[in-house]
């Protein structure tokens, strides 16, 4: 697709095909630079009117070049009137592109400008009544505008912006100008630094700002919470936060903040937790503005959230990748600087446990999966870049690169991201570039140790084997490739044995793809041998027999917080092999609660205990368990002195209980009638009593949902509600229609209420009648990849599958994938990622194997 570059003149097809292609990307990199774009946009105060706009571009081409192609995928009637050069120009409309052609002549090398009026396309302005925002990241910027969506052309933004006289406006720069005019306000921006397209943002509408000074600085958020007492109790803590982390990442990279204001817009029901745009960060409101009763988990994810947006204004926005499958290297180092900076904010917690549950349970959830793929994937068009995204970019990365920093050292790490940050500012780079700096300050290979780590796919399992004599005790240890192609994965491994209660650690580098070890302090019996006793190792660890019965018998007795979540983790990727059985773990769960005093553990069982209840177990086996789990969890809600556990503990009472004993007192605390001593509910805490009860139907559902509406006053949390409630319902039709509507990509708009909704449709309690709903979800999946956001496709999988566990259901999976040899590739791996625990759960519970065959795909 798009122009070849020839000596004399360029020759470009005529029929480019959709989205962007590396080749077009590339030659418009090679023959542009100098770029601004100018942009004037008027957004109407109603929804039924278009965003109208004019878009100057001032570029310099380096070549002669026969036409000259944007990108623009509206309608082609929304594009009104095309200028090149202060002459009207020949142009054409071709599959999302226009194709401009100055009177079919060669276009010279030199100074050129374009001048372009249309009407704004809807999809990445995320229209409300009340507000907008733009969302352009991966390549969705020419779904709104025309202009050169591609990563490396980088160009400076000069927006206008005139919305309704109520409303207020924030882009990436500061306004250098507001004036008001007749039931208008005018906002022009400053023009910004060079910046890839899907970092240009703006954001108009109805909010209230809050503004603060840290260390010099200004901060400002702009918000439409309307609870003041929620904002009074986080104002602080957010200013706070932000400010701590701008002060550690100016200290690290030794280059201060490099763009002209702070500003961040929290947004309800945002698609991600946030986005990095420079001067202009959107976060979900509700990752920011905590409740009162937040677990120790959401106010670390908080603070994480804010630390990892803050880092990108360095490692993303001030370096930027030069295409798209080079995404994961900004969100590795985002996620990697933000596990660094949450640590003084919260000096009670151990922060290498945090990272372990944190990273390692996502990873593993896709790496053990047919659908796993490496870190650095291949991309040929930008309109499949959303598909990169994903728990491996997100959480193995950040893995990899710890590993890569005890390999270097720290302070060899730290260099070598100075450097590079030095050397590419305002530029686009390559993970290649960045190990290039690294190899050169490093006296290690890292180019080698990147191609298994980065550029493959999968992780090792490794097997245990203790070999004890009366005159001697071994380990032989062995790593395999589960995809059968002889890699081996270098690590080090921190090896601990117990023998008569007396414990050895020994640390071992784990090169090749068989080890053995001696234990030369080992006397008596051996009690367990943990491979990956500190967490860091990676991989699937096949514990020895004697060492499962051991540590299924004694795991809540050992004293370390840490080595109790290294175990968990890693019974639980056992048990997931069917090496233990369901049963085992609900007992395990049952004891170690009341004995476990670590807020995280705790919310590690309990996600095991849930998923297991509800997916794994047999339906004889969840009627066994019921009522001894709802009183455990009762009973804990009443004892633990913490209110952030009270509330922990609360949220798996909602969820697990289904027993009319169980169901009555959550009633009571939905209606008022039982307080809980040291716990309080914020509106959406009663708002998911109010579903939970729905969901099984107790009492007058019609209503407890309308006394559950009337008691919302948030203006934005009530048209969620109402969004919502149709999911609820106990009337099967109504859910029905409900689905139906969601065929349609104008009902998705709002993507983060569909996904909750979808996950009551599809609750276990109704997975029976939510059975028809699962091939007509598949087969919305290719339409959604183009009209949603970068995670939407993945969320919708996950939550449409949430609640399945049957052959029936697998049957539906199995015959959809079967008759589609041809399906998209990135979209075939989300989709066998999110099936791979119905698929488990279906083999554990039918005790058969299911041999899912994957067709060829393109």
């Amino acid at each position: 697709m798009g122009a070849l570059a020839l000596s004399s003149c360029q020759q470009a097809p005529q029929k480019p095909s959709e989205g962007v292609s590396k080749k077009l990307a590339r030659h418009r990199a090679s023959v542009i630079d100098s770029l601004q774009y100018d942009i004037s946009l008027t957004i109407p105060d109603s929804l039924s009117k278009p965003v109208v706009g004019k878009t100057v571009i001032r570029l310099r081409t380096t070549d002669t070049l026969n036409n000259l192609t944007l990108d623009f995928a509206p309608a082609d009637s929304n594009l009104n009137h095309v200028q090149f050069d202060q002459a009207a120009v020949d142009y054409s409309i071709r599959n999302g592109h226009i194709i401009l052609h100055p009177e079919k002549s060669p276009i010279a090398p030199g100074p050129h400008t374009i001048i372009l009026k249309y009407r704004a396309g809807n999809e990445p302005l995320n229209r409300n009544k009340e507000y907008l925002y733009s969302l352009f990241v991966p390549a969705r910027a020419s779904h709104a505008l025309p202009l050169f969506d591609q990563p490396n052309l980088k160009g400076r933004f000069q927006l206008t912006l005139t919305i309704p006289s109520h409303w207020k406006a924030v882009s990436n720069s500061p306004a250098d100008s507001i004036h008001h005019l007749d039931g208008k306000t005018r906002y022009r921006f400053k023009r910004t630094p060079p910046l890839p397209t899907y970092l240009f943002s703006f954001v108009a509408g109805d909010f209230m700002l809050e503004t603060a000074d840290r260390n010099g600085r200004t901060l400002r958020f702009f918000h439409r919470e309307t609870d003041s007492a929620k904002v009074a109790r986080n104002r602080e803590q957010i200013f706070d936060l932000h400010a701590r982390s701008l002060q550690w990442l100016e200290e690290y990279t030794g280059i201060a903040h490099p763009f002209e204001k702070f500003d961040f817009v929290l947004i309800p029901g945002f698609q991600y937790g946030g986005m990095e745009h420079p001067g202009a960060i959107l976060y979900r409101a509700s990752r920011i503005f905590l409740d009162e009763s937040a677990t120790q988990q959401e106010k670390l994810g908080q603070a994480g959230l804010i630390a990892h947006e803050t880092a990108h204004m360095w490692f993303g926005d001030l370096v930027t990748m030069e295409w798209f499958n080079d995404v994961w290297t900004k969100e590795v180092f985002a996620n990697f600087m933000a596990a660094k900076i949450v640590h003084p904010s919260f000096p009670e917690i151990d922060h290498d446990q945090r990272f372990i549950l944190e990273h390692f349970p996502p990873s593993y959830g896709v790496d053990r999966t047919r659908g796993t793929h490496p870190i650095r994937q291949s991309l040929g068009n930008l309109k499949n870049a959303g598909s990169l995204y994903g728990s491996l970019i997100y959480h193995k990365a950040p893995i990899v690169m710890k590993k890569l920093e005890k390999m270097m050292g720290p302070d060899h790490m730290q260099q070598g991201l100075q450097i590079y940050l030095g050397r590419y500012r305002w530029k686009s780079a390559r993970w290649n570039d960045l190990i290039a700096v690294f190899d050169s300050v490093s006296d290690q290979n890292i180019a080698r140790w990147s191609q298994i780590w980065v550029e493959e796919a999968g992780r090792p399992i490794i097997t245990s084997q203790p070999a004890i004599s009366s005159s001697s005790a071994k380990v032989r240890f062995s790593q395999s490739d589960p995809l059968q192609q002889n890699r081996t994965w270098p690590q080090y491994l921190t090896v601990e044995t117990q023998f008569d209660g007396k414990n050895t650690t020994k640390e071992i580098l784990f090169d090749t793809p068989q080890k053995t070890i001696s234990l030369d302090t080992a006397t008596g019996e051996l009690n367990y041998l943990l491979p990956n006793a500190d967490g860091t190792g990676y991989g699937l660890f096949k514990m020895d027999s004697v060492s499962l019965h051991s540590l299924l018998a004694e795991l809540p007795r050992i004293s370390s917080p840490k080595k109790r979540a290294v175990i968990w983790l890693d019974l639980w990727e056992n048990f997931l092999e069917q090496r233990i059985r369901p049963a085992e773990i609900l007992d395990l769960a049952t004891r170690a609660l009341p004995a476990e005093s670590n807020a995280m553990n705790t919310e590690q069982i309990l996600g095991y205990l849930e998923s297991t209840y509800w997916r794994y177990a047999s339906d004889s086996l969840r009627d066994e368990y019921t009522r001894p789990l709802e009183k455990l969890l009762w009973n804990q809600v009443q004892q633990v002195d913490s209110a952030s556990l009270k509330s922990t503990y609360f949220k798996s009472f909602r969820d697990i209980a289904s027993s009319d004993t169980a169901l009555k007192k959550l009633y009571r605390v939905w209606n008022r009638q039982l307080d809980i001593p040291k716990l309080s509910f914020s509106t959406r805490d009663y708002t998911r009593m109010a579903a939970a009860l729905s969901i099984h139907e107790y009492g007058n559902v019609d209503s407890l949902l309308d006394r559950q509406q009337q008691r919302i006053e948030n203006p934005d949390r009530l048209k969620r509600f109402k969004f919502i409630r149709p999911a609820l319902s106990p009337d099967a039709e109504t859910r029905d229609d409900f689905f139906n509507r969601l065929k349609k990509p104008e009902n998705r708009s709002h993507e983060p209420w569909v996904i909750d909704a979808v996950r009551y449709l599809h609750h276990p309690a109704r997975k029976e009648h939510a059975r028809k709903y699962l091939y007509p979800s598949l087969k919305m999946l290719e339409e959604m990849e183009r009209t949603g956001d970068i995670f939407f496709p993945k969320s919708w999988l996950d939550a449409t599958f949430s609640g399945h566990n049957t052959m029936e259901a697998a049957l539906v999976v199995k015959s959809f994938l079967e008759v589609r040899e041809t399906y998209p590739h990135f979209l075939k791996q989300k989709m066998l990622q999110s099936i791979d625990p119905l698929f488990r759960a279906v083999e554990m519970r039918e005790n058969i194997q299911m041999n899912l065959e994957i067709p060829r795909s393109r």
